[in-house]
């Protein structure tokens, strides 16, 4: 679902990016669609293929399995100091200028 949800991908590209077969990828997407959370459309570029995209069911599963992370985190945002956010910022802000470095 992750690879889904940031754009629309044809079954043979979600079949490279799993390392997967692309039969098994195709009974991945037949079983998300029997659960409504994604759809098969023709690609818009080529309308010999079709692209898996994903439907308002899926975003919606997506966000409850989530949401217990996003609360979780809230709490712990709400209970850091001013000093302890500092602290936070400043690593994070160093680690993301490392990354960039690397990318």
């Amino acid at each position: 679902m992750k690879l889904i949800t940031r754009e629309p991908i044809g079954p043979g590209e979600l079949a490279r990016h799993l390392g997967v077969s692309s039969a098994a990828a195709s009974g991945i997407v037949d079983r998300l669609a029997s659960r409504g959370h994604v759809r098969r459309e023709p690609d818009q570029d080529d309308r010999r293929r079709t692209q898996v995209v994903v439907t308002d069911s899926g975003r919606a599963d997506i966000l409850g399995q989530l949401m217990p992370m996003f609360l979780a985190l809230d709490d712990l945002d709400r209970g850091l100091s001013p000093e302890d956010r500092a602290v936070i910022d400043a690593y994070l802000t160093a680690a993301i200028a490392a990354v960039e470095r690397l990318l």
